[in-house]
């Protein structure tokens, strides 16, 4: 971040790249609540993820409140500009997050509730959401860093996420047929595993808002080749 003539508009910066990093924070902690309760069955914990949603939220507006202050009051430019536009991104990315997460809690709170599933027959959803953990935790790492090299780990990793996420929904489908009369349950283990895989998509658009941010290029259309090949090169 450049120097500037105010010492009061560095730290209006700053400050909104700490309140970034704490919505993070509010992210993951949301995350590892569904993480424990997908493993344990514990719907309290459930509902402790769905009222994070509400503080994830309160927090995207503070900050978008903030970032249009900042345009509007300092007016800045080149880096700053960048900066905080990106941070606009990255925030929205952050929030829907949190939706993603409070739909998985949702849904995996009706099948423990009404005892339709089991945590053990929630074992590859788990381990699909286990994935998100360490995306989300290098994009918030490449933000704080402005690591745009980040990018390139989380496409392969979301990669991977989605053709576990393909798997699991082609062995979904063959349960159907196998059990009709599961189809509800076994529907809504889907819409889980989507939710899950969405949080993936967020976290690697992250990483490219901190590609924009350091290097003032768009990459949310190009090919993961190219991008790595621009990148590295």
């Amino acid at each position: 971040m450049s120097e500037h003539i105010s010492s009061h508009f560095n730290q209006e910066l700053e400050n909104v790249r700490s309140e970034v990093m704490r919505m993070g924070g509010l992210v993951e902690q949301q995350l590892q609540k569904v993480l424990g309760a997908l493993e344990s069955g514990d719907t309290e914990a459930l509902t402790e993820a769905i009222d994070c949603d509400s503080a994830i939220n309160a927090l995207e507006v503070s900050i978008d409140d903030d970032c249009q202050t900042i345009i509007a009051r300092r007016q800045p430019a080149a880096g700053d500009l960048r900066f905080v536009l990106a941070v606009i991104r990255v925030i929205v990315d952050l929030e829907r997050i949190g939706d993603e997460l409070k739909k998985t809690a949702l849904l995996a709170h009706e099948l423990f509730s009404h005892s339709r599933i089991t945590p053990n027959q929630l074992y590859d959803t788990h381990r699909l959401a286990a994935m998100t953990a360490p995306m989300i935790r290098r994009a918030l790492d490449a933000f704080a860093r402005l690591d745009s090299a980040a990018l390139i780990e989380l496409n392969d990793a979301d990669r991977k996420l989605d053709t576990d996420y393909r798997n699991q929904s082609r062995m979904l489908a063959t349960y159907m047929m196998e059990e009709p009369r599961n189809i509800g349950t076994f529907m809504d283990v889907m819409m889980m595993n989507k939710a899950i895989e969405r949080v993936g998509d967020h976290a690697k658009n992250i990483a490219e808002h901190v590609v924009y941010l350091v290097r003032g290029i768009y990459v949310r259309h190009t090919p993961p080749e190219q991008v790595q090949a621009d990148l590295q090169g």
